[in-house]
């Protein structure tokens, strides 16, 4: 195993970004050594899942974690990197001696710290009382229905603690996903509550680490450019004690460490950039400088912090009856016409069969055809394309009225359209999955208190920082200066001279383009305004007359940040689009026509021409 330690230098490699995220890259990223390997297994996603699959998660974490981490484990804690992790879900103690009891199984110690406190599932009545309310939408929590979690989401300075009383590892319940390398940074530099800055750092660093891959190349808009994705290399932070850090990966392994990977990973699931809002510290990346240092090495300074927000952000998830959704193959002339109507045709069908019976109609239903460019509206170019695939998908309150929907659905293959195929979920009751809807809300930091236990006893974390955030604090960059050689008869498509990268936070995503090149970046602040993304989104968003937008600016990376509003039927958990989670978003963004210079025109590369030519020519 390679020494890992060098100097005042500490190494955190990310080592899976979601939910049963493959391990794949562990050989490479242990051979090249780290002091930290970090895990995030959660999002509002991950959290509705554990709950509506207790069958699948009977401790209230994912098993499959043991399972992935057996070949690794052994060797992980015999040569000293130490493992943070959020896997402990709902259960983090019990996650805890479940790992603990794989370390005995495979001869290796296991010294286990848990931090827990976040679970407020017993305060839910006494804060329904009090009406808590959404955080986007301003709703009162429901009171028609069990709520089945809630959960505060805690930050860094306790798992500091449990590295400190010497913790192998450090398993939480719901921790805010950037913690985990914080608590490591922390624990290492002595960084205290009120450096603002050092916190802010050490964020973008577990911000950028948290989806693993992601930062290497994964989802990068210039996919061809990534060399051998299939093993591509996990993310590693080389951290200093001021807080600049350099983004690598392993050597001899596939993907692709870039100002345009790095960027573009700095912005996911980001809203304002300004004050990217964590238990410990608000961010500000508007001013952060990359460098490429050498290959597949990005220096990273200049993030800056503020004092901490006042309250903690609580995810609550409850049962909003159950969805099935199939998904029906169409070949011929008129795919996508005949899709639709065979979708409506049999949403009808359903909802009379349920009359018949005395079942409420369907909540709701929802039909996008694959093929037919749903997702870019009234800018799709599929035309009369001729094999499609029908996604449909039905809400009810109760299981019997999805079911009959599923039964119903197969008989398109000889009552309805021509070129039907048989699709996936058409077996009488497959399907069928529970709804579980987020809820977040925001509760007071004095009504919520991390607890951390190890061997036995419960440790200090120390007193907090007591000064909290002023947005009045906030000093907004001004517009660059107004191109005036930007020609209309001149215009590219936004993706010849920026990358993008969306990604969703509750009804909302956000979506940033970031420039290649410093004087592309006037020529893309002038072309989208907050009222042309809007209107580029309009046919997503609930109200398509007027979307709501917001844009910020990020001078140090060239980049602007825009968060479209009410856009995604409710949030990720429950919205029926191909797309739940706004990962294409950035890609419909891509084709944004910018007016530019005749200079830069001239000066395109050659990429940069093939991508004008096919907008062109469409």
């Amino acid at each position: 195993m390679a020494n890992r330690r060098s100097g005042d230098r500490v190494r955190i490699g990310g080592g899976s970004a979601f939910y049963d995220d493959s391990l794949d890259g562990h050989p490479a990223l242990l051979r090249t050594g780290v002091d930290y390997l970090v895990y995030d297994y959660l999002a509002e996603l991950s959290m509705a899942s554990l709950v509506a699959n207790p069958a699948r998660n009977p401790g209230g974490f994912s098993p499959n974690f043991l399972r992935d981490m057996r070949p690794f484990l052994r060797d992980i804690l015999n040569s000293g990197t130490r493992i943070i992790t959020n896997w402990g879900g709902l259960g983090p103690h019990e996650a805890a001696d479940a790992l603990r009891a794989l370390a005995r199984e495979l001869g290796c110690e296991c010294k286990v710290a848990v931090v827990d406190g976040d679970n407020l599932h017993a305060r839910i009545d006494e804060l329904r009382a009090r009406g808590v309310r959404e955080m986007f939408s301003g709703q009162p929590l429901p009171d028609d229905r069990p709520i089945s979690s809630a959960n505060a989401y805690f930050g860094a300075f306790p798992i500091a603690a449990g590295l400190a009383a010497g913790a192998d590892v450090v398993i939480t319940g719901r921790v805010v996903d950037s913690a985990l390398a914080l608590g490591a940074l922390i624990h290492e530099f002595g960084w205290r509550p009120e450096e603002f800055d050092k916190l802010a750092s050490g964020t973008l660093i577990g911000h950028l680490v948290e989806c693993s891959t992601q930062a290497t190349g994964g989802t990068f808009t210039d996919w061809e450019d990534v060399p051998n994705p299939a093993e591509i290399g996990n993310p590693i932070a080389e951290c200093f004690a001021d807080g600049s850090f350099v983004l690598t990966k392993p050597e001899d392994t596939g993907g692709l460490v870039s100002i345009g990977t790095v960027a573009e990973q700095m912005l996911y699931e980001v809203s304002d950039p300004q004050a990217y809002i964590v238990p410990d510290v608000v961010c500000d990346f508007s001013e952060v400088v990359m460098t490429q240092e050498g290959p597949d090495r990005v220096l990273v300074r200049g993030a800056k912090g503020y004092a901490p927000p006042s309250h903690y952000k609580v995810c609550a998830t409850y049962n909003d009856g159950f969805r099935g959704q199939v998904y029906q193959p169409i070949v011929g002339f008129n795919a996508a016409g005949k899709a639709r109507r065979q979708a409506e045709a049999l949403f009808e069908r359903t909802n009379r069969i349920l009359r018949d019976h005395n079942i409420r109609p369907l909540k709701a239903s929802h039909v996008e055809v694959i093929g037919a460019e749903s997702t870019y509206g009234p800018r799709s170019r599929a035309g009369d394309t001729r094999e499609v695939v029908a996604m449909m998908s039905v809400d009810h309150d109760e299981v019997e009225g999805v079911q009959v929907f599923l039964k119903e659905q197969v008989c398109a293959i000889s009552a309805m359209s021509p070129g039907t195929a048989m699709g996936l979920g058409g077996n009488l009751g497959r399907g069928v999955t529970p709804l579980m809807k987020v809820f977040n809300f925001l509760l007071p930091k004095a009504e919520a208190t991390p607890r951390v236990r190890f061997e036995g006893r419960e440790l200090a974390i120390g007193p907090g920082c007591a000064e909290r955030f002023d947005p009045a604090a906030l000093v907004r960059p001004p517009e660059p200066a107004r191109p005036t050689d930007a020609d209309p008869a001149l215009t590219v498509p936004l993706i010849a001279i920026a990358w993008a990268r969306s990604g969703d936070k509750g009804n909302l995503f956000n979506v940033a383009a970031i420039a290649r090149e410093p004087r592309y970046y006037p020529y893309i602040a002038a072309a989208l305004t907050a009222e042309a993304v809007g209107a580029w989104y309009a046919h997503l968003v609930a109200d398509p007359a007027h979307p709501r937008v917001g844009r910020f600016l990020l001078p140090g990376v060239g980049a602007l940040n825009f968060v479209v509003q009410d856009s995604l039927n409710g949030g990720g958990s429950v919205n029926p689009r191909v797309d739940p989670i706004a990962k294409s978003m950035g890609q419909v963004l891509l084709e944004f026509p910018v007016p530019v210079s005749r200079a830069i025109h001239a000066d395109l590369p050659e990429r940069a021409r093939r991508y004008v030519r096919q907008t062109t020519d469409a």
